[in-house]
């Protein structure tokens, strides 16, 4: 008995952040909640079917979640008259969705298991559900997180990485949620699917620190395709572009090798080229598709882990968007 305390104390301390101890279980809703994956799955596979970008904005909801003081689902919350929510922060607003996926796929779970499962952990699962089936790697998740009672638009200004930002900055963040280099770098490949608004790399294509001339290490070819989906005009800024325009609803690692070859989107995801050590795994990646789905797996694992609320800490909600009823006794 001593013997498997030893062991599971210490795979706490390697694969889990000191912050969550040993509160998260891989097995949590195996009794309470059996069908939970499978609920999960099911949800997002036929979101998938209706919008083949929806894999990759549920992906970012996560991300934008896990960001903004810890993974508490807290970026789900709709504003209220005594709460100002997350979702119409700059960070946030026209830009994160898939809040219908996540509430349809909850409501099925408090069906079959009523105030059991926190909105946090159908996030958890829905992202990697949402990876898997865009043909990329899947992870196990230890479960048991609770959701959060609060959340702050100010802590999206400040926490959320933004795709304006100096990798100086970006890494910084990172830091500070307790990930390191190398999570940024796999975390990125996320970018391997979805979609970016013209305005978030328009300067590139145009006056390149305000140099009035293109970035001049931007592809030739994928510059002018570029300039000629968002021309240099107000009207053009919410148009969409593929972050990846080879492969857009494919989880491959495709990313990395266009980053090679100079045809990254966003400048925060180009400039991993600039650094030596970023670079270097960005070649590794862009060679080992096999190196790149194991490590997004761990690092995911990392991110689900950031200021997690467990125990006695928060609450389930009922409806991801509100925080429960207070009874009285």
């Amino acid at each position: 008995m001593e013997h498997k305390f030893c062991v599971v104390t210490l795979f706490c301390l390697l694969f889990l952040s000191p912050l969550v101890s040993c509160q998260l279980d891989y097995r949590f809703y195996d009794a309470t909640c059996p069908n939970l994956t499978r609920i999960v799955q099911s949800g997002v596979w036929s979101a998938i079917a209706k919008d083949s970008r929806i894999a990759a904005s549920l992906l970012r909801l996560h991300f934008h979640d896990c960001f903004v003081n810890g993974c508490d689902a807290s970026l789900l919350l709709d504003d209220t008259g005594s709460l100002n929510g997350e979702k119409n922060a700059p960070g946030n607003k026209n830009s994160v969705r898939g809040f219908e996926v996540i509430d349809t796929i909850k409501s099925t779970v408090e069906e079959a298991c009523p105030s059991t499962v926190s909105c946090t952990d159908i996030i958890t699962l829905v992202s990697r559900a949402a990876v898997y089936f865009s043909g990329g790697p899947y992870w196990p998740v230890p479960l048991g997180r609770r959701d959060s009672t609060t959340a702050s638009q100010n802590a999206v200004n400040e926490q959320l990485p933004s795709p304006f930002e100096p990798l100086e900055n970006i890494t910084a963040k990172f830091t500070a949620k307790g990930l390191d280099i190398k999570d940024l770098v796999v975390l990125s490949g996320a970018h391997t699917i979805g979609f970016a608004q013209c305005f978030t790399f328009k300067t590139r294509l145009f006056n390149f620190g305000e140099s009035g001339k293109p970035d001049p290490t931007l592809d030739a070819s994928l510059l002018q395709n570029l300039q000629s989906l968002c021309p240099n005009q107000a009207d053009s800024d919410t148009q969409l572009a593929p972050l990846d325009p080879v492969t857009s609803t494919k989880f491959d690692n495709i990313y990395f090798k266009n980053l090679v070859n100079n045809s990254g989107l966003l400048q925060s995801d180009q400039v991993l080229m600039g650094n030596n050590r970023t670079a270097s795994m960005v070649f590794g990646y862009s060679k080992l598709p096999f190196l790149f789905y194991r490590d997004f797996g761990a690092s995911m694992v990392n991110m689900a882990n950031i200021g997690v609320l467990t125990g006695s800490n928060g609450e389930i909600r009922k409806n991801c968007r509100v925080v429960n009823k207070k009874t009285t006794a």
